[in-house]
């Protein structure tokens, strides 16, 4: 490559690095991140995932999952990090 050349992947990245659509688009790689990370069976009981400024709120009526889940919060947390390849989570709540 060139001097001031830029793959389409760099360019992308820091497009969507300085967009407004950029809390958007995090939230919906989140949410399907969840059941690929977490599974079918945790995803089928969970009832919502929201990421907002920082803690990714889960949302269960079950309370056997309800109680795993808080259990597992801080590996949750390294996970979804992890896969995401940033630090977008901060806290992760369950309710």
């Amino acid at each position: 490559m060139r001097q001031n050349e830029v793959s389409l992947a760099e360019a992308l990245k820091a497009f969507l690095d300085k967009s407004p659509m950029k809390h958007q688009l995090n939230e919906m790689r989140i949410q399907q991140l969840w059941e690929e990370l977490m599974g079918k069976t945790v995803a089928r009981y969970t009832d919502r995932v929201e990421w907002k400024q920082g803690k990714l709120i889960i949302t269960t009526p079950v309370a056997a999952l309800k109680q795993e889940l808080i259990f597992s919060r801080e590996r949750i947390k390294q996970l979804f990090n992890d896969a995401l390849e940033e630090t977008l989570i901060e806290e992760v709540i369950i309710r």
